[in-house]
Order: C-alpha cells, then structure tokens, then sequence
C-alpha cells in the first residue's frame, strides 16, 4: 500500500532516545524533562532525508514557540513498522508518529474523538469527511489527516496531439479509453495505456467499486464479490487492452512506460507530478473513466496519512499541541510541494480547484465517498493482499494472461 509520506523510504538518521538518554529514565518509568524543564515529546518519522530537512525546521519552530513542550524528531525511514511495532510492544513507542496502518496498529493507539470534541465543529469540519474513514478504525478516530492523494489518469499531451485524438474528458467511459488507445498504438507505435502487471491489491479494488462491486461484502466473505460477474468483467478488460496489444502490463503501476513516453495513458496518485514537471513533459490529468452502465462516476481508493498518539503517552495534552499544530492549516501550507492539502479553507484559499493538474484529485475525493477498503473490514488483510498479488500477476503477465473467473475463483475457495 503507498503512503503519501513515504516515497522513496530509505534508512535515514534516527534520533535514538536510549541512546541520547533523553525519555524515560531507567528504572523509574518517569518521562524525562526536556531542555530546560520542557515536556518532552517524541515524533516519529517515516521520511526521506530530504523532507527531513524541511521537518526539523516546522519542528524547531514549534519549539521555539513554546516554553513548555519540547519536540524530538526521530527519523525511522524504512525501519518505521518495526520501531513502532517494538516500541508498542515495550510501551515506550513515540507519543506522536505518522500512521496509515491503523488495522495493525490502532490498539496501541489513543481514541481522538475527544481531543476533536473539545475542538468545536468546525474543527473537524474543514477536513474532508471521507478522509477521517481512512483514519479511524472500530467507529473510533485515530489519527488526523495530514496529506493524501486519490488516482487520477495521466495522458501525455504530445502523443495524443501526434496521434490527432482528443484528450480524455471528466465525462469518458472506459469505452472512450479503448478507442483513444487503439488509436494511438496505431498511429504511433506505442502503447495507448499501461498499467501494473503486479497490480497493488489495496489500490485496485476502486475499479471493482466502479464498477458496482468489491473484495468482499460487509460480512469480509469475497464469495459473490471478487469472483461476481462485474469483478471478472473489470480484470478481463484490463487483460483484453493488452491482449489486443495496445496496452502493456508493465513494472510500478506503468509509470516507466509513461515517463520514458511509451505509454500515451497511465493511472496513478498525485506522487509524480513533481517528477514529471521536472522532466518537462507535457502532460495532463484527469479523473478516471467510469464503466458505461454503472450508474454512477468513477470512484478512487485513498492513499493517506494521519498523526495518530500514542496510548502510552505520558503527555497526551502536550502530544496534542503538537499534532493541532503539524496538522493545521498554516503548516499545511507550506507542504503543498509534497502532498495534498486535507483541509477544504486551503483548497479555497489557495485556489487549488482553479489547477488543472490538481482539481481532478479533489474530484475525485468527492465522487469516492462512502467506500471503505478491505484492509479495514478483515483482520486477514496481509493473507488476502498477498493472495490477490500473485492472482493478478497471473492473470496479467503476458506469459501466462490466465482466464480471470478461474483464478478469481481459485483465490475465494482458499479463503
């Protein structure tokens, strides 16, 4: 599953409180005064070095604010589950931490309904509502939204500009999809759509929900739903694009295909366009393609993150602060470069609808309401994950393109 803060995870600093001698103090079970009497406050990370940098910033800003509570950053990168979970484990995990993971973790994690309560409505109000779904697990809320992003279809605009075909519209179907990349591939040689040939299991259950089905029921039993008539017609489209050659299974999701230009259509997150502006390509964005017949628009999965606190905090008050002010409007602000504001006032304010290239992750964050992912309605989510991996690949991978309903089956009768 991909995390809106954690592109590029690798093995970062870490600020090590047993090591410093800066929390608990042995022996006593006691928290540690920070510098100069302040309360002590541990944030754990899950960034690359490079958004580090801009994170201690905002973190020692806040410090400088405050006389009595003192933040430290530590920096867990691609070791962020496994310090969790041993912290968790040994109650001594980080009062404050990013979190997305609240199925495995949400038990270690303190209820903040009533931190939000005491906050007023509005508070609350100015996050858009589906993304608290993504944050809370048993009716209870967790974590609070810092960023995100919804999957919308890329199109290079030079390609089809080559081909002479439209571009995509808020309005096609994937019908419409089809027959621009047909035509594409063959006008120009190149693929008209490339997608995942090791499709991401959490990200591609939105195409079952557009199309009027899911993983599983409300009950967590996939018999009638991932093997339902409306599942094996969503795979065996995907399968058929590439069977008739004018769409290519490729490696991380079809981003490569579309970076080198290879591929004229792509669906993805918000993760690349820092990239692809970069690379000067010209390129637009718009939300994905409905099924004609499904009565209703296209509908995306979330990828997010939340600050979630610790149950074991000795300072709860004080974690709070920190987490208003991580993430509130003003610091929001200043991370639009790297992720997408949770916050309705800085869309307005920041006239962000007004963006081509964002405006249709907003769409469809408004028509992807009411959703919830399997992972939050299964404790057998890492099973099922890995079980549906495999089950794609088979039915995707040019050597083998196996027939849908029989390995959709096979996958439901080993549940």
């Amino acid at each position: 599953m991909k995390k809106i803060m954690a592109l590029g995870l690798a093995v970062v600093f870490m600020v090590s409180m047993v090591l410093t001698g800066c929390g608990k103090s042995a022996g006593t079970g006691q928290e540690e005064a920070g510098k100069g009497g302040k309360v002590k406050i541990r944030f754990a990370s899950w960034d690359s070095a490079e958004d580090l940098e801009d994170q201690q910033k905002l973190v020692d800003a806040f410090n400088e604010q405050h006389d009595d509570i003192e933040v430290v950053l530590e920096a867990y990168g691609s070791d962020f589950d496994t310090k969790i979970a041993a912290g968790m484990g040994s109650g001594d995990a980080p009062d404050v931490m990013y979190m997305w993971n609240y199925p495995d973790y949400y038990e270690g994690l303190e209820p903040l309904d009533d931190y939000l309560a005491k906050e007023g409505e509005d508070f609350k109000a100015d996050f858009y509502e589906t993304l608290w779904n993504y944050n809370s697990m048993d009716g209870k809320i967790y974590g609070i939204p810092v960023g995100f992003t919804t999957h919308c279809l890329f199109y290079n605009k030079d390609l089809f500009d080559q081909a002479g075909v439209a571009y995509p519209t808020s309005d096609w179907t994937w019908d419409d999809l089809e027959a621009a990349a047909k035509q594409i591939h063959e006008k120009l040689g190149i693929y008209g759509f490339s997608y995942g040939i090791k499709a991401d299991a959490y990200d591609y259950e939105m195409y079952l929900w557009s199309n009027n089905t899911s993983y599983v029921g409300k009950d967590g039993k996939m018999d009638g739903y991932l093997n339902s008539p409306e599942s094996v017609a969503t795979f065996t489209m995907f399968q058929d694009m590439q069977k008739d050659g004018y769409a290519l299974a490729g490696e991380k999701g079809g981003r490569n295909e579309f970076s080198a230009q290879k591929s004229a259509m792509f669906i993805y997150g918000a993760w690349s366009i820092n990239a692809f502006n970069e690379a000067g390509l010209n390129y637009g964005v718009v939300e994905i393609p409905a099924f004609a017949g499904s009565g209703h628009d296209s509908v995306s999965n979330l990828s997010t993150s939340g600050l979630a606190m610790s149950k074991d905090s000795k300072n709860k008050e004080a974690a709070w602060e920190f987490i208003k002010y991580w993430t509130g409007v003003e610091l929001n602000k200043k991370r639009l470069g790297y992720e997408m504001s949770p916050h309705k006032s800085v869309v307005e304010s920041e006239k962000i609808m007004e963006d081509p290239v964002y405006a249709p992750f907003y769409k469809m964050l408004e028509q992807s309401v009411g959703y919830t992912p399997t992972i939050f309605l299964t404790d057998k989510w890492s099973y099922i994950s890995d079980e549906l991996s495999l089950s794609f690949e088979e039915i995707f991978n040019p050597n083998t393109l196996e027939d849908p309903q029989t390995v959709l089956d096979a996958v439901v009768a080993e549940q």
